[in-house]
């Protein structure tokens, strides 16, 4: 895996040294590992790994800068798309939060043995965002999350400071969900800042990027709890 990783990770552009291609495989042989007792993730092969995983999750440095940033990943899960992209870019200052312990006892073993350097959150999004150690105190919030757009703003923009961004990694049809999350984006204090058609090299994987920006605060009552958030979306 680790000079799969290096070689699959140059064609998109992330160059990485022999230190993080070894974090990766690391990484990825703790996933297939822990998979085996929890359900962390359906792509065990090596290689889709990487590509799928890997890969997918580290787009975005190629549209941001992230060098320096202070990054929470929200609804991690396993970890993507915030290990992969602190691996590539050591600097990034990461949160990770899930609602699931067995998750996040799973990422504090991962940066254990990877020698990464996280803070490590057990939390529901919507009750975290009201939290004013929390709130508005990041750079950068991203997911990989498969909720609709407009969810993913109101559980994610409370978080970001003004002039920071929220990174939504999409399947191909985003434009259809921007265009529905219009009024969710206005009402939350973002604004479309672009959006990025991916294709993934040597597969016909497609997905879109969509970065936001914090344009203003967040109205205090953002974010609402979850069954106000699914019942009535904004």
């Amino acid at each position: 895996m680790k000079e799969f990783v290096k070689e699959y990770l140059g064609k998109i552009n992330i160059e990485i040294d022999d230190k993080q291609a070894q974090q990766f495989e690391k990484y990825g042989n703790m996933l297939r590992e822990w998979n085996t007792v929890m359900n962390l993730t359906g792509i065990t092969d090596k290689r889709e790994i990487v590509i799928k995983h890997f890969a997918d999750s580290v787009v975005p440095l190629n549209l941001y800068d992230f060098k320096g940033k202070s990054v929470i990943d929200i609804g991690t899960g396993a970890g993507f798309p915030g290990i992969p992209i602190k691996i590539a870019e050591p600097s990034t200052e990461l949160t990770l939060m899930d609602s699931l312990l067995k998750r996040i006892n799973f990422l504090k073993a991962v940066g254990e043995e990877t020698d990464i350097r996280a803070e490590y959150i057990h939390g529901r999004a919507e009750e975290l965002g009201q939290d004013r150690n929390y709130r508005e105190k990041y750079d950068i919030a991203i997911s990989r999350a498969v909720a609709p757009l407009n969810v993913l703003a109101e559980y994610s923009l409370p978080y970001i400071k003004e002039g920071g961004v929220f990174i939504a990694l999409k399947g191909p049809g985003a434009y259809d969900e921007i265009e529905r999350s219009r009024n969710a984006l206005y009402t939350l204090g973002g604004s479309i800042s672009e959006l990025k058609l991916v294709n993934l090299p040597d597969t016909d994987l497609k997905h879109s990027v969509i970065i936001i920006e914090k344009i203003k605060p967040t109205p205090d009552n953002y974010p609402r709890r979850t069954k106000k958030i699914e019942r009535e979306p904004l």
